[in-house]
């Protein structure tokens, strides 16, 4: 039995430049981009879905007429084997964090934000 892929949906405000992001700078690959509103990118087992507020699909409004935004807290989490060098060359590059590096029980993260204010949570375990 092959293991299947975990998906993890981000709204953005612009499905190009989070595919910039996410393929350029993280390592993902575009698996399919149909439409200016949607992206699909995979790294290893993870299956980001990338929609546009009001695209259609994932970014359509609610019963209530709120339109899907993004940003927040939630968030992935990629390991990487050294933070201090992932994050100096993220920044390099132009990446915006929120956090610095900050040390836990389990290790280091620090928190970018993707284009649109989504959050990756870079870990590095103990």
């Amino acid at each position: 039995m092959s293991p299947s892929h975990v998906s993890v949906r981000y709204i953005v405000d612009d499905v190009d430049a989070a595919i910039a992001f996410y393929a350029g700078k993280l390592g993902f690959e575009v698996t399919m981009h149909p439409a200016p509103g949607f992206a699909m990118l995979t790294k290893g087992l993870l299956r980001l879905m990338l929609n546009a507020p009001g695209a259609g699909g994932a970014g359509t409004a609610d019963r209530t007429g709120a339109v899907p935004q993004p940003g927040g807290w939630n968030r992935i989490q990629l390991a990487v084997e050294d933070i201090t060098a992932e994050v100096a060359r993220l920044k390099r590059e132009g990446a915006a964090f929120r956090t610095e590096i900050v040390t836990g029980n389990g290790g280091k993260q620090a928190l970018v934000e993707d284009p649109a204010g989504n959050l990756v949570e870079l870990f590095e375990p103990r």
